[in-house]
């Protein structure tokens, strides 16, 4: 995954200030510099970048310094940003021939142990001091870093609020005798003590609290200990999405909470009744093929750049696809002749393509989803139900929330986590599921789009997200006046 060297943490990437994309002038006299520093992947750098895309478009004495790996500057040192965001860089954490996905316990432990003292360093070396700090929950020492320099930090969770309230009374599952907990004999109990938490089946808790990974378990015990000692909690959800869990959340913490969500690339969405060409990250126009597509008549299917699916599954899903005769649009970043081929002529395969602008495509019937939260949040956002695979991590709390809780998506392979699902079994769950005249289907449709309601009225003015983002820009911004 990273490009960096190994070894002890290096200071800075030069002794001098790092090259800076999209510099400010010092003569401008920003109000406040924010210091943003997300962990270094996609699910998370994505809406930390959207939120401060957000920010200093709602203030003009707001400046945002993106802190983020050399990997992940490299990636995004093309990305188009606002003048008033600048990118700089600090060493990877671990070597590239490594990877996050090869080994995730090791990457964890060098972002816990190998980031803070570089991201310290840069902070001495910024020409304007940082005003407030934005941090991912998962850099827990970013807190102590703004402590100890009397900088506010700002805890920016990535994840549902739910997801965090789980995590955040793991002792109670500890007192339970459900963390860790035995699947194969405990799976299907159900809990319903947490905090905000409807009633959840063990086996749709978030993936850590099922292994045995004690160390692990006890960093984030750690992690959710210092956002108590941050200055404000971030949450990218809706308020209306999830009231129970962030009310609970708000009930016992100090600090003030702020839903900023959905946190999703609002700004390149545009009028999606048709699409664009296609950009040169594929050869392939599917933009050309969506355009020529009946309404609500395609089923989108994508399962995220880090989670792996096996090949044997992929093989099942290629069939499954194939023999529903459902038009499908799949992001497949690992293409081969073989899936191409089983996948037959209804369908499209690409590398690539820009998610929110898909899902928001008129023809999209459907989203068939890994179901990070960031996929969640843009599928909400765009109106479309869900058929959901969970593969890790909170994937499973939220595969939950979609199927009981929002009740717009159906799981695909719903008692387990681990077996395979059949080419037959996908056949029949994808012909239901994109049947219009099922009214099943038709009341979950109508659902999706009442969602899709809830989420614009919480980023029009006056809505609960919009609020939240101005209340927290007043608040960080009232320290310098």
């Amino acid at each position: 995954m990273s490009k960096s060297t190994s070894g002890p943490p290096p200071a800075v990437v030069q002794s001098e200030v790092p090259e800076m994309k999209n510099p400010v002038s010092s003569k401008e006299s920003p109000l406040c510099q924010v210091v943003a520093m997300p962990y270094p992947g996609r699910g998370h750098i994505n809406p930390i970048i959207n939120l401060c895309k957000l920010l200093v478009s709602r203030a003009n004495k707001i400046v945002v310094t993106l802190v983020l790996t050399e990997e992940w500057l490299s990636y995004l040192s093309s990305e188009h940003l606002p003048e008033k965001i600048r990118l700089v860089s600090i060493p990877n954490v671990i070597p590239s021939e490594q990877g996050r996905a090869a080994d995730i316990n090791g990457f964890l432990e060098a972002v816990w142990t190998k980031m803070e003292n570089p991201f310290e360093l840069l902070l001495d070396q910024l020409e304007q001091p940082a005003s407030v700090i934005i941090a991912d929950s998962l850099l827990y020492w970013a807190v102590g870093v703004g402590n100890r320099r009397n900088i506010p930090v700002a805890s920016f969770w990535p994840m549902s609020a739910m997801t965090f309230s789980i995590f955040e009374n793991l002792s109670l599952l500890v007192q339970n005798g459900h963390c860790p907990v035995d699947l194969i004999d405990k799976g299907k109990e159900r809990v319903d003590y947490i905090p905000g938490v409807s009633s959840t089946r063990l086996m749709d808790l978030p993936s850590l609290i099922s292994g045995n990974d004690q160390h692990k378990l006890q960093q984030f015990r750690r992690i959710f200990s210092w956002v108590h000692k941050a200055q404000y909690l971030l949450i990218t959800s809706i308020y209306e999405l999830e009231p129970p869990a962030i009310d609970a959340l708000r009930a016992k913490f100090q600090l003030p909470i702020y839903t900023v969500g959905p946190a999703i690339p609002l700004f390149k969405l545009g009028d999606n009744s048709s699409l664009s060409p296609t950009p040169t990250h594929s050869d392939i126009n599917y933009t050309e093929w969506l355009n020529s597509q009946p309404d609500r008549s395609v089923l989108y299917v994508a399962f995220g750049s880090f989670h792996s699916v096996s090949g044997s599954q992929m093989d099942e899903i290629a069939a499954g696809l194939s023999i529903s005769g459902v038009r499908f649009l799949w992001v497949v970043r690992e293409q081969t002749s073989k899936l191409k081929e089983a996948c037959g002529k209804m369908g499209l395969l690409v590398p690539w393509c820009e998610q929110l602008k898909v899902l928001s495509h008129r023809c999209i019937g459907g989203f068939w989803t890994h179901c990070g939260w960031n996929s969640v949040r843009e599928g909400v956002f765009a109106g479309v139900p869900f058929l959901t695979f969970p593969i890790g991590m909170d994937q499973m709390t939220n595969s939950k929330f979609i199927e009981e809780d929002l009740n717009t998506g159906w799981r695909v392979g719903k008692e387990t986590r681990e077996n395979l699902v059949t080419r037959e079994a996908i056949d029949a769950l994808v012909r239901q599921f994109m049947d219009v005249e099922n009214m099943e289907v038709k009341e979950m449709r109508k659902r999706a789009k009442h969602l899709q309601q809830i989420c614009k009225n919480a980023i029009a003015e006056n809505g609960s997200s919009e609020m939240n983002i101005k209340s927290f820009i007043g608040d960080i911004s009232q320290r310098y006046v």
